[in-house]
């Protein structure tokens, strides 16, 4: 292309690259970018003339003291900005530009690329590489951007940006969002960021955190965030994440926090919120509303889970899930109900999750109604036949976690004998040579095994009287054996 081909508005751009001098176009500063359509050629930029002064930017000195660079606002590209597989060594900033066509970088290495405020029909942007950040800020992209295998050394900007139609069928396969397998070196900041269709970055590794804050991320009845296997070197935000379809995190590796407090996650009849086999530093599901769909956080592994009762749905799959500190500290009996959502049934390994973090928080009363908790429910799993056993162990000493229980019914059936034989004393069975009778004594030698004070040998009851001897001793019998085992169950678990 000829220098002396250009229009007008190509010409100013064109002087203006080795100044690096931004040439403004717009009238109105608050002017609607959408309808730059109807732009006319007085602000109207050709495509090919922009690649072609990036492509000859080597050749073209920069001014004394001055950084080259293409800087335009407010233009109407008209043409396709083709620079697939080019090197360009000077910053392309398209700001509140109006693109006819999507702009195709594909394997391309740029200094820096800047398109915030801009409008495009989508970005092919798939193994480009930049030197300092791509921005997409507050952007309005109608087709998808695709950005799989990128290596930004800086970071990748998104806030505000609204990515996608709107308009297309829910059951659109194509992801509107694409970074997958891309290599981030600081943040991906996507604030406020919008997306019509599936946001795709699994794969990707980021050196910083992720900010989803504010987001809203649409694909219903598909999978809204398709982030398995992402590597991060903070923290994951999404607070006030507002996504309709499935949020699959499994397999990340978040260091620092994950952080979800105040999402709103809604996928009915699927899963909403899929973090198996992640590793996470801290897991915030602070203040959401309850989730609708599923949560599957399978062999999963975070050091504090921040999550409270009501977030949880009605199903929930959490077997193998590892924690140290569960937050906020609730009484346990406000915690159990989430454990009988369980999918796949009964998992003994869930209560000694349970129980272990409120003994890291040194609540021993609440780990013990847990552990308490775990045999009652290990219990309706058994035959009818096998649970009578069960229940008098839960009835007298509650499995060995309730021992004064025990305590109470001694009492009741040593008062019981006591007043009973106090009333009517039974009969010596060798007169002259048995002790003093002793009604709370003789009731303490027929209830308790082993030990004797001489009182039951010595008098015979007769009538229902001897019939009372009898519950006594099977009773006392009853309760040493289940307060031994359940003694003993204690000591096993310290």
């Amino acid at each position: 292309m000829e220098i002396t081909d250009l229009t007008p508005a190509e010409r100013r751009v064109w002087d203006a690259f080795p100044l690096g001098e931004r040439v403004d176009f717009r009238a109105d500063p608050d002017e609607d970018v959408s309808a730059g359509s109807a732009w006319g050629p007085e602000r109207t930029l050709r495509a090919e003339v922009l690649a072609a002064l990036l492509l000859r930017g080597a050749d073209t000195p920069a001014a004394q003291g001055r950084v080259a660079g293409l800087n335009v606002k407010g233009a109407r590209i008209s043409g396709k900005l083709d620079l697939k597989y080019a090197v360009v060594e000077h910053a392309v900033r398209l700001r509140g530009c109006w693109f006819e066509r999507k702009p195709l970088l594909y394997g391309a290495r740029l200094r820096a690329l800047v398109l915030s405020d801009s409008v495009l029909p989508g970005l092919t942007a798939a193994t480009v590489s930049v030197e300092i950040s791509l921005r997409l800020s507050c952007c309005r992209v109608t087709g998808p951007v695709r950005l799989q295998g990128a290596r930004i050394a800086g970071g990748l900007f998104l806030q505000r940006a609204v990515i996608g139609d709107p308009g297309a069928p829910e059951e659109a396969a194509e992801p509107a969002l694409q970074f997958n397998h891309a290599a981030i070196g600081t943040d991906v900041i996507a604030m406020d960021l919008t997306v019509h269709g599936q946001t795709r970055i699994n794969g990707a590794t980021v050196g910083g955190q992720i900010n989803l804050d504010g987001a809203r991320l649409h694909a219903p009845g598909g999978i809204a965030l398709h982030a398995e296997t992402l590597i991060l070197g903070t923290d994951l935000r999404a607070r006030g994440l507002q996504a309709r379809g499935m949020v699959n995190l499994t397999g990340a590796r978040v260091p620092g926090q994950a952080y979800f407090a105040y999402a709103r996650l809604i996928n009915p009849g699927g899963t909403a919120l899929r973090a198996s086999s992640c590793v996470i530093g801290e897991m915030w599901l602070r203040r959401c509303d309850p989730v609708e769909g599923g949560v599957n956080l399978r062999r999963s592994q975070f050091d504090m889970l921040h999550v409270s009762p009501q977030t949880w749905p009605e199903q929930i799959r959490i077997d193998g899930l590892t924690y140290r500190t569960l937050a906020p500290l609730l009484p346990a009996e406000q915690r159990l109900p989430a454990l009988e959502r369980e999918e796949s049934g009964y998992l003994p390994y869930a209560y000694e999750q349970l129980a272990g973090a409120y003994r890291t928080a040194g609540d021993e009363a609440a780990a013990r109604t847990v552990q308490l908790a775990k045999l009652r429910r290990h219990r309706r799993t058994l035959p009818r036949h096998a649970r009578l056993w069960g229940l008098l162990q839960d009835a007298t000493v509650g499995y060995g976690f309730r021992p004064l229980r025990a305590a109470g019914w001694l009492l009741a059936l040593l008062t019981t004998g006591a007043v009973a034989y106090g009333i009517h004393p039974p009969r010596a069975l060798k007169t002259g040579e048995a002790p003093d009778f002793n009604a709370v004594f003789y009731t303490l030698d027929l209830m308790v095994p082993i030990i004797g004070f001489g009182q039951e040998a010595a008098f015979a009851p007769g009538g229902w009287y001897q019939w009372l001897s009898y519950l006594l001793i099977v009773t006392g019998w009853v309760l040493a054996t289940t307060a031994a085992a359940g003694v003993s169950r204690s000591l096993q678990r310290q």
